[in-house]
């Protein structure tokens, strides 16, 4: 590289020399020309030397096998989402700085700013709620249910193993508008149990809290107002960090004092069902606050209706869950799946967090010039750790993943009958049957029913110069090799009945 560009170098100076001592001009712009030739190769070297073929930190590409299960698992997420009356929205996917600016905590630092273009500071949108709050306030609506599936993006340390991402999807479902207390909340955790259910994930466990009750707790411990949501979120830590460490993070990073600390330890290692709804209710300190007082009441109402829906066994009130993010008020939940462990007989364990949700009713009036309030109530699928556990149970099945849905394949049992197959499968894509055929004009026949075995096509439609004079087509079942004769007219029928069955 040294020598090309020291010949550069060289061929610069002949044309500097050239042009000092006025030489003939076809002279000056031949070597002018060799010069620029010998740049762009320059550049075209050193191109092929730095370029790095790989996608940024934290982010992926998927290709047709992991699509495949993503799609999969995204048809099950909307369909629970359709199934209870969510209509669906999108927004831009940078939001103005100012609109994320204070909303999110601790966690305000991990959001991307982009470059100013065009004279306005913009931001990568963090989650899918914020932006849904400011459409509520920047519409006017006070009503309605929603779903929004897409990408957010966090200037976090990634973690790719566990799906931890820079950009990742999220599948949110929220329910907006003045309801009575807990029946919106109550189907929020309905549909993380349904779809987390029909993914077939394993053992899982909802824990649920209530922000009115933490605040209420930080007080009757001797929190001072100012340190609640520094407290908040050291609580936070503790599904991932044992009693001893958040309470060090406290008292020493934090300023708590340690009868505070040791006082909030007393609650957040509780968790149970009504029995210590019930409890709570009658302790001294706790039912004399008004916030906890209030959120208990709550709480015990959702226990009810979460009894009616039958699914409290996989509910816990924990008191430890407290959710970093500051637009919460109300309710909050999260989803953790579980590992149990047979060998010992312990109990489960966590195997981190795949939803997660709750009240923020205070949200959208931040954005109202008149700050009216809009309450709200949603869900977050944790869609990324969701598709880091499917992939993971493929790979250890070692199953074959269909990437196309093609329903049959057009063949040719001889040669030049390409015009033929183009025919019949024109017609069957004119149907809405989903099919292929080779781009060969006289492929083997083995060849393609080896093809349909490589992809899990079921079908196969075989013409021939016989089954042309009969006006039949030749349907093959791959799976046992049965051929029947279908009359072409009743091809059609003959692929959807069939593929309806596979």
């Amino acid at each position: 590289m040294a020598a090309e560009e020291a010949a550069v170098r060289a061929q610069a100076d002949t044309v500097r020399r050239l042009k000092q001592d006025k030489a003939d001009p076809d002279e000056i712009a031949k070597e002018v020309t060799k010069l620029l030739e010998m740049k762009a190769q320059l550049g075209a070297d050193a191109g092929k030397h730095k370029f790095v073929l790989k996608t940024p930190k934290g982010t992926r590409d998927f290709g047709p096998k992991e699509m495949a299960i993503r799609e999969k698992a995204f048809r099950a997420i909307v369909s629970c989402f359709k199934r209870h009356g969510a209509e669906v929205i999108d927004t831009p996917v940078f939001e103005l700085k100012e609109t994320l600016t204070g909303k999110y905590g601790e966690d305000s630092k991990l959001i991307y700013d982009l470059k100013d273009q065009g004279g306005e500071l913009l931001s990568l949108r963090y989650d899918l709620t914020v932006p849904f709050a400011r459409y509520l306030a920047m519409n006017k609506i006070t009503n309605i249910k929603r779903y929004h599936i897409a990408k957010v993006y966090r200037r976090d340390n990634p973690a790719m193993t566990r799906g931890r991402y820079r950009e990742f999807y999220q599948c949110d479902f929220d329910i907006a508008g003045q309801f009575d207390p807990m029946i919106p909340d109550a189907e929020c955790l309905k549909i993380v149990h349904e779809i987390l259910s029909d993914l077939q994930l394993g053992d899982f466990v909802i824990k649920v809290n209530d922000r009115r009750i933490l605040d209420g707790m930080f007080a009757v411990c001797g929190v001072p107002d100012s340190k609640f949501r520094t407290i908040c979120s050291s609580v936070d830590k503790l599904d991932k960090m044992p009693w001893e460490e958040v309470r060090s993070e406290m008292v020493g990073e934090k300023g708590l004092s340690p009868e505070a600390a040791d006082r909030i330890g007393e609650y957040v290692q509780l968790h149970g069902g009504l029995d210590l709804i019930e409890r709570l209710l009658q302790d001294p300190k706790l039912s004399q606050n008004k916030l906890a007082k209030e959120g208990l009441g709550d709480m015990k109402l959702l226990f009810e209706y979460l009894t009616l829906f039958g699914i409290t066994g996989k509910i816990s009130f924990d008191l430890s869950l407290a959710r970093g993010l500051d637009y919460y008020t109300g309710v909050i939940f999260e989803a953790v799946l579980l590992q149990q462990d047979n060998e010992h007989g312990e109990e489960p364990v966590g195997v981190g967090s795949v939803a997660g949700g709750g009240r923020y009713d205070g949200l959208v009036g931040m954005f109202d010039p008149k700050g009216r309030k809009v309450p709200c109530v949603g869900v977050s699928i944790g869609i990324e750790r969701i598709f880091s556990i499917l992939e993971q149970r493929l790979e250890a099945s070692e199953e074959k993943v269909r990437t196309t849905e093609t329903q049959v394949l057009v063949a040719s049992a001889q040669k030049k009958l390409l015009e033929e197959r183009l025919k019949l499968i024109s017609e069957l894509w004119d149907a809405g049957i989903k099919a292929e055929m080779l781009y060969k004009k006289n492929p083997k026949l083995l060849n393609q029913l080896q093809y349909c075995e490589d992809t899990g096509i079921p079908l196969v439609a075989i013409v021939g110069e016989q089954e042309l004079k009969d006006g039949v087509v030749k349907l093959r079942i791959v799976a046992t090799r049965e051929e029947v004769n279908v009359r072409r007219e009743s091809l059609v029928e003959e692929i959807r009945i069939r593929t309806s069955q596979c």
